[in-house]
This record gives C-alpha cells, structure tokens and sequence, in this order.
C-alpha cells in the first residue's frame, strides 16, 4: 500500500511538472515570452496545478511559488503586496464574522424550518423548497456557509424518513452554485469581480441576479424530471409524518432576542451594500469604498454586541486557510499583469476574436467554465482577470459583458463536475463523513454536465442581447 501511494505521488509530482513546463514552453514559442516571463508561467502554473493535484498542500504551493517569483524580480515587495487584493480579503473577514453571528443565533435554521412547515407537503414542494432556499442563502451568505447548513437539514430529514439524501443533496449543490452568482455576496469570485470591474451591488442585482433565476427555475424543472421516481417516493415517505407531532419538532427552531438582533443587523449589512454607489456619491467617496468597508463596520458591531464570542468568532469562523490561499494567489495573478505576460495573452484572444465583443465573450465564458469544472472557480476568475485587464489595453474600454461571462462561467461551470467548486467538495465531504459513501463521477456528470451546459448557454443568450 505505502508502495502504490508512493508510486501514485510520484506521478502527480511528474505530471504537474510537466504540464507547467509545456505550458510555459508554448508561450515561450508562440506569445514571444521572454526568459523571465517564461520562469513566471512557469511558477504560476506550479501553484495552480499543485493546488490541482495536492489540494491539501495548496497554501504550501502559493507561499513558496510566491517567494520564488520575489526572487527572480518578478516583482518588488511592495508591489506584491498591492497584487494582493487586500480589499477583497476585508470584505470576506466582514462577511464571516457577520455570519458567523447569524449561523451562531440559528436564524438560517429558523428561516428553513419556517418554510418547511408546509401543508400538505409532498416530495416535490419539499425537493422545491429545499433548492429555492440554496439558491437564495447562498446569494446571501455565500454558497460555503449555505452549503454547510443545507447539508446539515438535508441529512436530518433524509434521516429520519429513511431514504437516501444523494438526489437532494446533487439538486442542493446545484442550486448554491447558480445561486452564488445572483448578488456580489454569493461567491469570492462575485466581489473580485465586482472591485476589479468596477461593478456595484446594484448591477448585480439588474444583470446576474435575473439570468441566476432563470436559471434557477430551468435547473429545477430538469431536476424535477431526472429525479421524478425519487421525488416520488418521497412523497411515500412523507405521507405518515405529515400530522406527526415529532415531525414537527424535528422542523422547529423557536424565535427569541437572539434571532431578531442577528436578522436586524443583517438587514441593516445588506441594505447598506445594497445602496452604497449612492452614499458614495453623497459623501465624494472613491467607487466601491463603501462596499468594502461596510461588512467591516458592522463586523465591528457583531464583535462589540458579542464580546464574549469574538475571539471564537475571528479564530474558528473566518476561513483563515482560505484567505491565505486567496492572498498569495491573487497577487501571483498581479504579476501575471505587470509583467506583461496577461496582455500577450489579451492579444493573442484579441487576434482571434478578430476584436469581436460577442466571440470574446462567447470564449471567455466557455473557457471559464470548463476550467472550473476541473479547477476551484476562484483559480480561475483570478487567472483571468489580467487577460481581462490585458483585453482593456489592447481593445480600450471594454463592456461589462466580459466581466459577467467570467462570472457566469465560474459559478455554472463548477455544476459540471463534483470538484467543480468549493460547495461541491464540501458537502461530498460532508456526505463520506456522515455515510461512509461517495457519489459517483459518472453519477454526478449526468446530471452536472447536462445542468452546466445548459445554465452556460442561457447566460450567453443573455450576454448576447447585452449592451
């Protein structure tokens, strides 16, 4: 056994060496990079395919490929730090700690149970709440957390009705996933996106949030059809426990202080995201200052009002692993761009695209999305936004459509596979923890495949009558 483990470590070892190597030696040939341009793709590459291949040492791969290119004077220390998308960072260390109050409070169970408590609930009005509800909390806690809590409702009935939770829990995930594309707050991606173009809260909500529902709603209708034998034996199972009092125990969670405090200052957090393009105006503030000040303000507030549970709250609850990670790879990202080797690659699109906003948006959102069905979706949004940038140079201004296909090709893309994005690793974790089994590749591709393509192929419609 240490023979093959140690056999199949060597390989990966080989192959992410190799496939960086080629990469970087075909844009040495074909882009005309330079020496020192070549030894970045090649360093870029490592931390991304070694994120790939050891997903466990990822932090590992971006701290040492990150010195590296410090060495090689690929950039200067304090430019790195400027790279670093410090602002993205705070907004996230925000979100977690406001979060972490409300999962704390149990307001998203309260939400859930109210729901739940249907009459005369059925396999399909249960299946029906259960994905709408995952599509709107991760829009508006983003898909981790929402995944976290949906797995824990989908495992507790699955439980007690006897029946297997795959089916639910696949419709769940796919669900958070286009859900996590409907507001800034649904995904790391979202508020990258959102800094980096410039985009408000407001744009989110007219242009993502209406194609995040349609697709929504299609996702739903193929899932009722996939899983109609299921959904029916759902209804089987519900029939005997519809008027039983344990039944609805199991689904009540009871409102108090806590609850009403936690949702007030939640309400307060994303209504004044919601407006700050125009706060900003009134007070003269530089574009996006507020959107990413204000989750710390009343971040502030949630560790004052919980003195007691901050130092719990900033140690177990913000993703320090995570933020890390994002840190580093995002400004050996910076380096892609200031180093020139992002606008190369800008004008190689371009020359293909033949400056055809439609083809490159067409290419961007494909692209994006193969990729992050194989790779974590904010890999990818963060490799893509110096093109994005190097597309800017070369072309002028650029429409927002661009930055929405990134979007819309990372968050749907990662439905395609069960490694496509950080909410489907989770809750198959989560799934192996609790059952001692694993959803099959081949049982996850097709559903996730055909859900994909499809939610890809209504963004491009929507991108095309775009303007």
């Amino acid at each position: 056994k240490k023979y093959i483990n140690s056999t199949f470590m060597t390989k990966k070892i080989f192959y992410l060496f190799l496939f960086s190597l080629t990469i970087s030696l075909l844009g040495y040939k074909f882009l005309s990079f330079t020496i020192q341009q070549f030894f970045i793709i090649f360093i870029f590459f490592i931390s991304i395919f070694g994120t790939l291949f050891f997903w466990e040492f990822r932090v590992g791969f971006v701290f040492i490929g990150s010195a590296v290119l410090l060495l090689i004077h690929a950039a200067n220390l304090e430019e790195f730090v400027k790279y670093a998308s410090l602002d993205v960072i705070w907004f996230l260390i925000g979100m977690m700690i406001i979060l972490a109050m409300l999962k704390e409070a149990g307001v998203f169970y309260y939400i859930i149970t109210k729901l739940l408590r249907i009459k005369n609930l059925t396999g399909f009005k249960l299946f029906l709440v259960l994905t709408f509800i995952s599509w709107l909390l991760s829009g508006l806690m983003g898909e981790v957390t929402s995944i976290i809590l949906i797995c824990s409702v989908v495992f507790n009935l699955c439980d007690f009705l006897e029946i297997s939770p795959i089916p639910l829990l696949i419709s769940c995930i796919l669900t958070t996933n286009i859900g996590s594309s409907s507001t800034v707050l649904g995904n790391p991606i979202g508020i990258l996106i959102a800094l980096r173009g410039k985009l408000s809260f407001e744009d989110f909500t007219k242009h993502s949030l209406p194609v995040s529902f349609i697709c929504f709603v299609v996702t739903v209708v193929i899932l009722s059809i996939f899983y109609k034998k299921y959904l029916d034996k759902l209804t089987e199972k519900l029939k005997p426990h519809i008027e039983n009092p344990l039944f609805m125990r199991l689904i009540c969670v009871p409102m108090d202080k806590t609850i009403i405090r936690s949702i007030l200052l939640f309400i307060l957090t994303v209504v004044f995201i919601a407006s700050h393009r125009q706060i900003e105006l009134l007070l003269s503030l530089e574009e996006n200052t507020l959107l990413v000040i204000i989750p710390i303000i009343f971040a502030g507030f949630v560790l004052i009002i919980n003195n007691k549970k901050a130092i719990e709250y900033i140690e177990k609850e913000v993703e320090w692993n995570s933020l890390l990670f994002f840190i580093f790879l995002f400004a050996q990202a910076g380096v892609l761009r200031s180093s020139g080797v992002a606008e190369k690659i800008a004008s190689t699109i371009v020359s293909l695209s033949k400056r055809n906003f439609n083809i490159l948006s067409f290419g961007l959102l494909t692209s994006s999305g193969i990729l992050s069905s194989m790779l974590d979706n904010v890999i990818v949004v963060a490799s893509y936004i110096p093109i994005v940038f190097g597309l800017k140079t070369t072309l002028g201004n650029l429409p927002q459509k661009l930055w929405w296909s990134i979007l819309f090709g990372g968050c749907y893309g990662g439905n395609i596979t069960a490694i496509g994005s950080t909410a489907n690793i989770i809750a198959l974790g989560l799934l192996e923890k609790k059952y001692k089994s694993k959803i099959n590749f081949l049982e996850w591709l097709k559903i996730g495949a055909l859900v994909g393509a499809i939610t890809i192929i209504i963004s491009f419609l929507f991108l095309l009558i775009y303007e």
